[in-house]
């Protein structure tokens, strides 16, 4: 169903049929006046007389400019729509027999969908007489919930409506990025030359026994 347009939304000045209408607006004290007076303030401000309440008692109507009453209308729209999360449901569907490579091959698709932040909608349909494998369909259903806990929490048990057995899955909610990995440096030992003295130097040259009395390091 399409939604009314916001200037459908609201009425202004002659189209307000009240006998009187409470006032409000930007730098003016609230008060209940006549419908002609209403229509006679906003005419001498240069504004329109909005009703924005018309199920109060007596109706709220605001002084304000209608273009402008109806941008800040669509510009809140946006900023809710912004700010909600949209969450799909995902279908994933199993046999009471199920065998493990259609498993794990549909456990790598539930993970994705977990990550991304949907629900995940998974059932065992029980088709003809396997209805009678209702429990191990349930073994099934658990056995998923436990090898995705990682990624989902169980909204829903399994529970059994008509030929399936339906479980529902939310996503786990983020703790927050993951913090970069660490670069380890290793230590470089870096080779340092020692500046020496001309008595160091004579000291390291001088092979012969040392003379008594002679020092080099003076």
């Amino acid at each position: 169903m399409k939604k009314p347009n916001l200037k459908q939304q609201y009425r202004v000045n002659e189209q307000i049929r009240v006998r009187e209408v409470r006032i409000v607006g930007d730098g003016i004290e609230s008060c209940v006046v006549s419908i002609s007076q209403a229509l006679q303030m906003a005419e001498t401000r240069g504004v329109d007389l909005v009703e924005i309440s018309p199920n109060a008692e007596p109706p709220v109507c605001r002084l304000i400019d209608y273009s402008k009453f109806i941008y800040q209308q669509k510009k809140h729209q946006k900023e809710i729509k912004a700010k909600q999360v949209k969450v799909d449901i995902k279908e994933i569907r199993f046999g009471p027999q199920t065998d493990d490579h259609d498993y794990n091959f549909k456990l790598k698709h539930a993970q994705s969908f977990l990550s991304d932040g949907d629900k995940v909608k998974a059932y065992v349909f029980f088709k003809g007489r396997s209805i009678l494998f209702k429990e191990q369909g349930e073994v099934l259903l658990l056995r998923f919930a436990a090898d995705l806990e990682e990624y989902g929490k169980v909204e829903q048990m399994p529970q059994l409506e008509g030929k399936r057995m339906i479980m529902f899955l939310a996503p786990k909610k983020q703790t927050g990025a993951r913090k970069p990995l660490e670069t380890v440096e290793e230590p470089v030992e870096v080779a340092v030359r020692e500046k020496k003295t001309p008595q160091q130097k004579a000291r390291k040259e001088y092979t012969g026994p040392k003379v008594e009395g002679e020092d080099f390091d003076d």
